[in-house]
């Protein structure tokens, strides 16, 4: 089986996770996809292969050199994100993509167009798996789960490229922010890891969003609406002045780089009670801090005007940046770095406008930066993966080994 015939496989495997079932891994198809990977790496010849029950499967690729060199890993994780199916995913493989627009679904006028997306362009002349337009692809992160099984098999199958023992490691539950959670940082032995979870050809990243999640829960009192003066209070009304109180220009759509922001991801309501979900991002972890604060200030005020308890706020970190975790240790970035050099990519260092399994890790006490695993578009029906990414990730993945070995 190729690199590319491994892919597909991966994504007919339904692995969404789910955040409302409290469980790990999230839901079922996590823990029979990662089954199936365990008698995949069992065939292949892998060795130390552990699944525990909550779906975490570590393996061992030996060490075919006769020296003390450094054990490093690489990971991946199994789930799909939530946000769109996941299910009977059914891709297919425009060759020599020539620039034009790619219809996806003629039924539902699905169509991915380079005016829409430009960076179709720069992927031209090359070979695009893309969805049907009606789920997600999958390569956020069955790519990364490709490569690291196929770059083991590469180097299986080249006994003369020399490396130290390699540890690769597949978690559920990253889209949900809880693939970390349970990972056994101990038993998978590593100095060093590389979630290989990037998008686009080049990206190599060591820097996320400090990262949290707000709740605010809104109060209200509901009577007849015919007699409701001096007596009604909508909550419904309230949650929408709350809305109108954060900077609209600190949002995703008007933020990039290193600028942080508030998303507004989910709101419930009627007269008696309303619910709004945010998402709190940014690199600095002082403006962090800050943004958390000016949250608490914008209920006070809320309860100010409309009376303490109208509203009240949870609110909970997630993950950090993991830039200062990796500093102290920026030859494992030096690595990655002339690995891709080496095989023809050029690097994109740059900020992680999100989160990776890495960041926790990283504060686990596994230093994890992040590598590209070549997909563009992910969590939606316009998700795509030129195949030569693939196949540079994985070269990747070979020189890291194999540059580990020779230092």
């Amino acid at each position: 089986m190729n690199l590319t015939e491994r892919f597909l496989k991966y994504v007919s495997f339904d692995t969404q996770s789910s955040e409302l079932t409290k469980l790990t891994p999230s839901t079922p198809g996590q823990m029979i996809f990662a089954n199936y990977l365990k008698a995949e790496l069992e065939s292949l010849g892998l060795e130390e292969i552990t699944l525990d029950e909550n779906g975490y499967l570590f393996a061992t690729l030996p060490a075919n050199i006769d020296k003390e060199v450094p054990t490093i890993g690489f990971i991946a994780h199994m789930d799909t994100s939530p946000d769109m199916s996941g299910k009977d995913v059914s891709p297919r493989i425009v060759e020599n993509y020539d620039g034009t627009d790619i219809v996806l679904c003629a039924e539902e006028n699905v169509v991915l167009s380079p005016v829409q997306f430009p960076e179709l362009l720069e992927h031209k002349g090359e070979d695009l798996i893309v969805t049907n337009g009606k789920t997600l692809l999958g390569a956020d992160d069955k790519a990364g789960l490709a490569e690291i099984v196929s770059a083991m098999v590469y180097l299986m199958e080249h006994p003369e490229i020399k490396h130290g023992k390699i540890r690769i490691g597949f978690n559920p539950d990253e889209e949900i922010g809880e693939g970390a959670h349970k990972f056994d940082v101990e038993k998978f032995g590593c100095e060093w890891a590389y979630t290989m979870d990037g998008g686009d050809v080049g990206e190599l990243e060591f820097e996320n969003f400090n990262a949290a999640a707000a709740k605010v829960i809104f109060k209200g009192r509901n009577v007849h609406p015919g007699y409701a003066k001096n007596k009604m209070i909508n909550s419904m009304l309230i949650a929408g002045k709350f809305i109108s109180m954060l900077p609209n220009k600190e949002t995703p759509q008007t933020t990039q780089g290193y600028e942080g922001f508030y998303h507004l991801v989910g709101m419930q309501g009627d007269v008696e009670q309303s619910t709004l979900s945010y998402i709190v991002r940014d690199h600095s972890r002082e403006k962090f801090e800050g943004r958390k604060k000016e949250m608490a200030q914008w209920v006070g005020q809320i309860n100010a005007e409309f009376g303490e308890g109208t509203a009240t706020l949870e609110l909970r970190d997630q993950y950090f940046n993991m830039r200062e975790k990796i500093e102290p240790v920026m030859h494992i970035i030096d690595v990655a770095f002339a690995a891709m050099e080496a095989v023809g990519v050029k690097p994109n260092v740059k900020p992680i406008r999100g989160g990776t399994d890495g960041a926790q890790l990283s504060f686990k006490g596994l230093p994890c930066p992040n590598i590209f695993a070549g997909g563009l578009n992910f969590h939606g029906r316009y998700e795509f993966v030129p195949i030569q990414n693939m196949e540079k990730a994985m070269k990747v993945i070979v020189k890291i080994a194999e540059l580990v070995a020779n230092k």
